[in-house]
């Protein structure tokens, strides 16, 4: 069976919030402390043990540690020329992590990069541009699929699809690609737009799912899930966060246990028919490992798309 043949999708959890309980020598770092998508080159072993953690919890997909890994991004570490490597590092990271198993797959993370088109901090050709450089290495690494994820612009969204597809044309590929918004709590993405024009600017586009992740947990993407199942023609992704982060004792806490975050992800796949489910910021293999048992007979329910 193929990536796009699976009826129900569970990928990973989160990896920043992850690498940060993990011990990682200084000089893996080389001066760039935060920037993980490094440790794809410096300590591979390392993001390969995360991956693998979370295969035996019963993940299907891993996406790679490549959501700063734009040239955008690694520019501010001084690391832009290291884009293409640590794009293919990572592909080659969780294909050793799979390695002889069978029914997994490897989607290529792409993040929002820290500069929005829509509030003047790039142009849109130059954010095209770096992020069709991510993309392209992505794919001649041999990833299954790829996540637009974490989007909080739509001219951001717009272009990072866009360019996606011209990638794909160019290489002859023909990888699905995932694209997954954020909505904060206000019920609108960060720079206004809310799930109608969302959902209207990508129709267009031959894109594999539509969905969200990040930013909140599953109780406050409820509306949006909702919205999605009703009137998204094609399939619908949700990896919400380990609940609603809260600072305690100066740390960001995510209060949501894995019993709960299931019980609300079951619901959207029994209720709104949503096909490809996984974890964002929080979310630790035993949170996948209760999501995979609770599911692992389910199918989503039918939808009626209102036209």
């Amino acid at each position: 069976m193929s990536f796009v043949e699976e009826k129900l999708l569970l990928f990973d959890g989160a990896c920043g919030t992850n690498l940060q309980e993990v011990e990682i020598p200084d000089a893996a770092w080389q001066g760039c402390a935060g920037c993980n998508e490094l440790l794809n080159l410096t300590a591979p072993q390392t993001i390969s043990t995360l991956h693998e953690a979370f295969l035996d919890a019963g993940a299907m997909v891993l996406e790679t540690n490549t959501f700063g890994a734009s040239s955008i991004v690694l520019a501010e570490y001084g690391l832009a020329e290291k884009t293409a490597a640590i794009n293919r590092a990572a592909v080659a990271n969780a294909r050793a992590a799979i390695g002889t198993r069978k029914g997994c797959y490897v989607a290529g993370s792409v993040g929002p990069t820290t500069k929005l088109p829509s509030l003047r901090h790039i142009s849109v050709d130059e954010l095209a541009a770096s992020l069709a450089e991510q993309m392209r290495a992505l794919v001649e690494a041999g990833v299954d699929a790829l996540v637009i994820e974490t989007c909080q612009d739509l001219l951001q969204v717009k272009t990072a699809v866009v360019a996606c597809f011209e990638v794909l044309e160019q290489l002859g590929g023909n990888v699905p690609v995932l694209v997954s918004v954020t909505m904060e709590r206000q019920g609108t993405m960060l720079v206004g737009s809310d799930m109608a024009a969302i959902c209207a600017t990508l129709e267009p586009f031959p894109i594999f799912s539509l969905g969200l992740n990040c930013a909140t947990g599953p109780t406050d993407m409820a509306s949006h899930i909702r919205y999605l199942s009703r009137n998204w023609p094609g399939r619908i992704s949700c990896m919400p966060n380990q609940g609603l982060p809260e600072v305690v004792d100066g740390k960001t806490f995510y209060p949501m246990s894995p019993d709960e975050f299931t019980r609300h992800m079951r619901a959207f796949i029994e209720q709104e028919g949503v096909s490809i489910i996984g974890g964002c910021c929080g979310t630790t293999p035993e949170h996948i490992r209760k999501l995979a048992v609770a599911c692992r007979n389910l199918e989503p329910a039918e939808r009626k798309v209102l036209r």
